[in-house]
């Protein structure tokens, strides 16, 4: 077993960097491939310029590949306050980020019921599954007292047909939070949320973006950056987590790369954490 221990929260850990469990879901350009707000899929052609063509099987010397995707809609993505704001916000200008202490947390979705009268100005409709404050804080009541600073949440079901699933057909194809759910995870200091639905959101909420702007600390229908309070914290959506990680603590590695735009494709990845005795010195 190869081990990493580090200090968190006034605590010493121990993390198992030999059993990793990889969030992301791979996006396989000629095969099923999840999808949101599109019907297109995500594509790759051999790179053509004058006579070469980069594809080995048809003779060139190397392959080279163009890749076609949106990283919001296809598969597995971070993104950053520059996703709703006016101002220019890159992924590449807030990260790497160090890894970190998290927490998996599986939750049941539930029906909004009559709250949909009341919720996002008639873009809501009673049959919406939905995550509510109370579903997050009871599957996350034993590890409270960690320092975590990102969540993981699964959704049940867990079906692994997440994998290839395409989001579409209705104004509501998937769960999204409430803005009460959003504003315990804000409350509790939580600055990297993973999350295996396609949006915190609605599909179609009437361009409100209600949990997302309530997570980065943006007033309703704000698309200025500098107003944003939690303009650092960022959201992985659109991954998938197996039933072989329990719910528990982890350190979360974040990769994303330096792309100069408000989401990249992305990969978290968990290793098995444990806590030392004694505090740290």
């Amino acid at each position: 077993m190869n081990c990493l221990e580090f200090t968190a929260g006034g605590r010493r850990w121990r993390a198992d960097v030999s059993a990793s469990a990889d969030l992301a879901i791979e996006l396989e350009f000629n095969g099923a491939q999840p999808s949101f707000f599109v019907a297109t899929p995500a594509s790759s052609e051999p790179l053509r310029i004058g006579g070469f063509t980069g594809s080995v099987a048809t003779g060139a010397s190397c392959n080279c590949a163009v890749h076609s995707l949106a990283p919001h809609c296809h598969g597995t993505h971070t993104e950053c306050v520059g996703h709703v704001t006016r101002s220019p916000v890159t992924i590449a200008s807030l990260t790497p980020v160090a890894p970190c202490v998290a927490m998996v947390v599986s939750v049941r979705t539930e029906p909004l019921g009559a709250a949909a009268a009341a919720l996002a100005g008639g873009h809501a409709a009673a049959e919406d599954l939905v995550i509510r404050r109370d579903a997050i804080e009871a599957a996350a009541s034993a590890w409270l007292a960690a320092p975590c600073t990102a969540v993981v949440i699964r959704t049940l079901p867990n079906g692994a047909d997440k994998r290839h699933r395409a989001y579409s057909g209705s104004p509501s194809p998937a769960p999204y939070f409430l803005p009460e759910a959003m504003r315990w995870l804000v409350e509790r200091g939580v600055n990297s949320l993973v999350v295996d639905l396609p949006s915190l959101d609605r599909a179609d909420d009437g361009g409100r973006l209600a949990a997302h702007r309530e997570y980065w600390g943006l007033p309703p229908g704000c698309e200025d950056a500098a107003q944003a309070t939690r303009g650092q914290a960022l959201v992985t959506e659109l991954a998938y987590v197996p039933d072989s990680v329990p719910d528990g603590l982890y350190l979360l590695d974040l990769q994303v790369p330096a792309f100069g735009s408000d989401a990249a494709p992305s990969r978290p990845v968990l290793y098995p954490l444990q806590s030392l005795p004694g505090d740290a010195t």
